[in-house]
């Protein structure tokens, strides 16, 4: 149980998770960056490119709607170790498809791997950081979402380092792919096990049978408390995930500042939600969840409005960044709500991050088949609605009474 942790214990598991969730953006900024690379060695076009994105979101969002039946079948630790191992495979096999075979559907089933094993993976750390918060007693969520836009980060620039110099795609992924397996491996070593995410132990023998831990583990899609904190999540990750896939493109062509000017916007959206998650924290401890939520999405609400609407390319980048500061803690304060009974933190924690994930993958494609009807910049409006949405559910994060949470029982 992680009640029984000694600090050393409780740190080394801390730096596990955070070193996970480094990994995964490490993953996605890998491929990512070198997609240009990918296109030029496969000789695709722009709409086999896209081919290629809608397989790993689709992959993606299996692995995250699976991830609650995987973990209870194999507890969290081995799960997560699975989909680490999964999506580093991928990672590899897009290089080896791209420069050694130069293979089309090489390349696709390595973005398959990529995408179920990040989905999973990425239900699964959230479990393991809301237990962390929860020993540590104050709001530190926030901090885990920020390492995952580190390893973007520092993927990002790897990435453009490696196409500076040359280095081909396969030589390039297979680095990284040895590097997150051995990351991967050192975390999991520090991750305790723990009954609430039914991890492997000498009393298995004990163990509820594997239908019974898989109604434990949906339980929490008959309460509607789930579906309030979800709306919180929609909307907030619809905002980052239509920023992260519409933004650039919004201030290059719409706004008409090229693409330069739309990569730069972008890079100020990431920089306000990253210094938010780094810092907010002890807002959050000061001022409560709901009000800072209700905040943040006023403030996203305002941010994207002034995007849409702002006459000169200074404006557009404050709207940019006020759009990053509004949608930095909707996501991860979301999954602290979750977790706030921890007999069912994991069950109602999964649960929310297929919601929020679903939407964060799902979302932008959406926006992008509505947009070739009326025009990018007016389907931003639909993101301030759904910020709007997100502020009025807030309510529903409210840190649960004590006489609200179910006494923890052994298994």
């Amino acid at each position: 149980m992680d009640t029984a942790l000694t600090r050393s214990q409780y740190v080394r598991w801390r730096t596990a998770i955070f070193a996970i969730f480094l990994a995964s953006g490490l993953s996605i900024a890998t491929w990512a960056s070198r997609v240009p690379d990918i296109k030029t060695a496969l000789e695709v076009d722009k709409a086999q490119v896209g081919m290629l994105l809608l397989g790993a979101g689709i992959a993606s969002i299996i692995g995250i709607s699976t991830s609650p039946a995987i973990m209870a079948r194999t507890g969290a630790r081995l799960g997560m170790m699975l989909s680490i191992v999964t999506f580093a495979s991928g990672v590899a096999l897009i290089g080896i498809g791209a420069n050694v075979l130069g293979s089309y559907a090489v390349v696709l089933i390595g973005l398959a791997l990529f995408g179920l094993g990040n989905g999973c993976v990425d239900v699964m750390m959230n479990v393991e950081a809301t237990a962390i918060e929860q020993h540590a007693g104050k709001t530190i969520l926030p901090l885990f979402h920020a390492f995952f836009s580190f390893g973007t980060v520092i993927g990002a620039g790897v990435g453009a380092l490696a196409a500076q110099l040359r280095i081909d795609v396969f030589a390039h992924t297979l680095a990284i792919a040895v590097l997150i397996l051995a990351i991967g491996v050192v975390s999991i070593a520090n991750v305790p096990r723990r009954e609430e995410t039914l991890d492997r132990s000498g009393a298995d023998a004990d163990k509820p049978h594997w239908r019974e831990r898989m109604h434990v583990a949906l339980s929490a899609w008959r309460e509607p408390r789930t579906y309030a904190i979800g709306v919180v999540m929609l909307g907030m990750s619809f905002a980052e995930g239509g920023a992260n896939d519409w933004l650039a493109l919004g201030v290059a062509e719409d706004h008409g500042g090229g693409t330069a000017l739309g990569a730069a916007a972008l890079a100020t959206f990431s920089v306000a939600m990253t210094a938010v998650r780094v810092f907010g924290g002890p807002l959050v401890d000061r001022l409560g969840r709901v009000i800072v939520l209700r905040a943040l999405a006023l403030t996203a609400a305002a941010g994207i409005l002034l995007f849409i609407l702002a006459p000169n390319l200074p404006l557009v980048f404050l709207g940019a960044a006020l759009w990053g500061i509004g949608a930095s803690l909707g996501f991860p304060l979301g999954m602290s709500a979750a977790a706030d009974d921890p007999a069912k933190a994991a069950a109602r924690v999964s649960a929310a991050a297929t919601i929020g994930y679903i939407s964060f993958l799902g979302g932008p494609p959406v926006l992008g088949f509505i947009s070739e009807h009326i025009g990018l910049l007016n389907t931003l409006f639909i993101l301030v609605v759904l910020a709007a949405l997100s502020g009025l559910f807030s309510g529903a994060a409210r840190p649960l009474r004590e006489d609200e949470k179910t006494p923890v029982t052994a298994a």
